[in-house]
């Protein structure tokens, strides 16, 4: 055989190899990067190693905070009503007081047509289901005070001198920065809406905090 065949025929076989080699590799399936979606297991396993490893003891507090919190907001929203309900019994005892407008002063009478001061308050918050001491002094006692600028609808002013407390009234509102209150004045006068003629007074409330 003449050497140019056997050259022609060896390069021709070399080929033929190189190409065999070269469809065999891209037949080959992909081999995933080393420590690929090993994070995710290590995650997953970390996780459950950590809730396994947790102590009886931490779990039982975990469970326990997690029962507590439906009770506290129970607690809370049974705190909300009462105030609203309390609240609403302060207003019934204003209006019941208003309906008294016209009825005559008496020293020491607490209704049901005479009032004194303290008798005016007396017999209208109680009739709101609250118990109320007899004077003056002793309701100013008994409420909760408060600033002058918390005061709402309801609320009660205690007039004071030298003595201490010696009038109360009911207060509705401010008008142009002076107190408008429902009061029983004095002899010879009748219940009536008036503008508080002196700032010696503070405020009381028997609305919950």
């Amino acid at each position: 055989m003449p050497t140019t065949t056997r050259v022609a025929r060896a390069c021709a076989l070399a080929l033929a190899g190189l190409g065999l080699a070269g469809s065999t590799m891209s037949a080959l399936p992909a081999t995933a990067a080393p420590g690929a979606g090993q994070s995710d297991r290590t995650t997953s396993t970390r996780t459950t190693s950590d809730d396994m490893n947790r102590s009886p003891q931490d779990r039982s507090s975990h469970d326990r905070s997690a029962k507590r919190t439906p009770r506290k907001h129970a607690r809370t929203s049974a705190r909300l009503s009462a105030k609203r309900r309390v609240d609403s019994r302060v207003l019934a005892a204003r209006n019941i007081a208003m309906r008294q407008r016209g009825d005559a002063y008496a020293y020491g009478a607490a209704g049901p047509d005479r009032f004194d001061c303290s008798g005016l308050i007396r017999y209208s918050y109680s009739r709101a289901g609250f118990a109320v001491p007899r004077t003056s002094r002793a309701q100013a006692a008994h409420a909760r005070r408060i600033a002058k600028g918390s005061m709402r609808s309801g609320d009660l002013m205690f007039f004071y001198g030298g003595g201490g407390v010696y009038h109360a009234a009911i207060f509705l509102r401010w008008v142009g920065g002076k107190a408008q209150m429902l009061h029983a004045p004095g002899t010879g006068q009748r219940v009536r809406v008036a503008t508080a003629w002196t700032p010696s007074w503070f405020g009381g409330t028997l609305r919950r905090a």
